[in-house]
């Protein structure tokens, strides 16, 4: 007891008995505890009653634990990955040891290949030795790629037509282009020469339409000839003498003043073609002679068994198939005969044109010319004549410059909704018709962005 003299001096609390002053102790209610660990945790620093949660006993209290049950995965991954974040049994599956558990991972089985992409190409996702077949390496499964060896065909295209759509070797070109195979012979645009065979070449002086022959053209793109197909004189009317040729004057027979031979001319496009892979032909006759006579020109020549005849009420057929079923030249012909000749096409009725006799270049217009406007077939005239009524090869450096040749063709395709068939020229080597030819071709609309060539 305390004397009543010196009164009594009561002791500083002390909650937990440990000698320690509530004011000096870190853990008042003596609990294991520390009190701002509490205070953190939502719990009573002084309730020894009043304990934190510590599922895994690691000294963090559940609320503030960022794993709760201490198995190694945070607690927002477990509620992602649909497991009990408070059970250190429910662990996420992580096939591929990624961090991602394979709910969430979008490649569970860490083959570089997504789930999604394993699931469509039917292969199992959760295995990491089971890989999709890609052929082509594009990264798209040969299942859900329709061009699955990449080399530019459609599976079914290729498969319909007995090609492997698995081998890239296995495959077909077209005017330089696989895909272009697949396009109708309608949707491409040709490169054509106006009077193909009148020219410096060909020995040809007057009434000149080129500075260079056949094969010359043939090298740099040209695969459709305008052709003016005559006898020789008024007297020498034989088979034996076909030739083309064009007149300048009315006086005098057109062949008066230059001839070519059509037999070795023609003769000499089928080597060329035969010589080559993947090309159409079309030849585009002004026909002078009967039909029977011609009939024996193109047999002679090895072009007849080859013809393409189009039947007016079926579309044009792919530029593909024609190669594959070896029908890869097509004839016009511009004046029509009492007798059907099967293997060659009135031009009128199976196409149409632009005006040709143009002067001034101002009048060169998308509008109908000859022909019938509704089919699908046209051909754009691009030259101007001269003052004579002769091929001007001032006139065309104008008509043929890229951009101006170019911004016409688009024109036209825009107005008249379809890409131009034909592009026919006078002086081809004048500005650059085949670089046109193939900046029209590697456009998808005449509104498509295109590159320069």
């Amino acid at each position: 007891m305390c004397s009543i003299v010196a009164g009594c001096l009561q002791a500083p609390p002390d909650m937990d008995g440990d000698g320690i002053t509530n004011s000096e102790d870190p853990d008042i209610d003596g609990d294991g505890w520390n009190n701002l660990m509490e205070e953190e945790c939502g719990t009573n620093p002084m309730d020894s009653l009043n304990v934190s949660e510590d599922l895994d006993g690691d000294g963090i209290c559940n609320p503030l634990d960022n794993d709760i049950d201490g198995d190694g995965w945070l607690n927002i991954l477990e509620i992602e990955c649909n497991k009990d974040l408070k059970n250190n049994e429910s662990i996420p599956d992580d096939l591929d040891g990624d961090g991602i558990c394979d709910y969430i991972d979008t490649d569970a089985d860490g083959d570089g290949w997504l789930n999604d992409y394993e699931k469509e190409c039917k292969v199992g996702y959760l295995e990491n030795t089971s890989f999709p077949e890609d052929s082509d390496g594009d990264g798209i499964c040969d299942n859900i790629d329709m061009d699955a060896d990449g080399d530019g065909l459609y599976n079914n295209w290729e498969i319909e037509r007995g090609l492997d759509h698995l081998d890239s070797k296995d495959h077909l070109v077209c005017h330089g282009e696989t895909y272009f195979c697949q396009r109708t012979y309608d949707n491409f645009t040709f490169a054509a020469t106006h009077n193909s065979f009148a020219t410096l070449g060909d020995g040809i002086r007057a009434g000149v339409n080129h500075n260079s022959g056949l094969e010359e053209q043939w090298n740099n793109g040209i695969r459709v000839f305008l052709l003016d197909v005559y006898h020789k004189s008024y007297e020498e009317t034989e088979p034996d003498d076909i030739r083309f040729c064009h007149g300048i004057t009315s006086f005098f027979h057109p062949c008066q003043f230059g001839e070519v031979d059509a037999y070795e001319w023609l003769s000499n496009l089928t080597s060329l073609l035969n010589n080559s892979s993947g090309d159409v032909v079309t030849i585009f006759l002004e026909n002078y002679i009967s039909g029977e006579h011609l009939e024996i020109l193109f047999n002679e020549t090895g072009i007849l068994e080859r013809t393409y005849t189009k039947d007016l009420n079926e579309g044009w057929p792919d530029i593909g198939d024609m190669i594959l079923e070896g029908r890869d030249i097509v004839i016009f012909y511009q004046y029509q005969y009492e007798n059907n000749f099967t293997w060659m096409n009135h031009a009128w009725t199976h196409s149409w044109d632009t005006p040709w006799d143009i002067r001034d270049i101002d009048d060169l217009t998308c509008e109908l010319g000859r022909g019938d406007e509704a089919q699908l077939v046209w051909s754009m005239n691009n030259w101007i004549y001269s003052e004579y009524g002769l091929a001007d090869q001032e006139n065309s450096r104008t008509v043929n410059d890229y951009d101006f040749l170019l911004d016409r063709a688009i024109n036209c395709w825009e107005k008249i909704g379809k890409r131009p068939t034909i592009i026919a020229v006078d002086y081809w080597q004048e500005g650059n018709l085949t670089n046109v030819t193939k900046t029209l071709n590697y456009m998808v609309d005449w509104n498509t962005n295109y590159e320069y060539f």
